[in-house]
């Protein structure tokens, strides 16, 4: 059950990856657009430096998700699932909050959230089992 719980860890970790590449890389882009919703010019200009920042830390929480994958592969059994689920957990916090605040976004707050909610309920069964 751990190994189903450290790819569901990876495939959340890259789907974080790949929101920061288009938030902070592909801004204003065709790719972007289509995910994050049509912005003019001037709105694209406006949000860019906060959806550049915002796609770091969206990049740590993937970073951080792999790092505890990783160190569970190599036989650190306590640390590596302990920054799996602080990685995944993150990221479910986010979505969570995205969800809450903004009605219009509640659909990007589950497709976010899905895989890191699945991600940490199967790594915590794991651990405890």
């Amino acid at each position: 059950m751990l190994v189903v719980g450290l790819v569901l860890a990876v495939l959340a970790a890259l789907l974080h990856v790949f929101i920061f590449w288009l938030e902070s890389f592909a801004w204003g882009g065709e790719r972007a657009q289509g995910i994050f919703g049509e912005q003019t010019e001037q709105e694209v200009a406006a949000t860019r430096l906060l959806a550049f920042n915002q796609g770091f830390y969206n990049l740590f929480l993937g970073v951080l998700a792999l790092l505890g994958v990783l160190l569970t592969a190599v036989g650190a059994h306590s640390v590596g699932p302990a920054l799996a689920l602080a990685g995944t957990g993150s990221m479910l916090g986010a979505a969570i909050v995205l969800g809450l605040a903004s009605p219009a976004h509640r659909g990007a707050a589950v497709r976010q959230g899905a895989l890191p909610l699945l991600a940490a309920l199967v790594l915590v069964l794991a651990l405890a089992i």
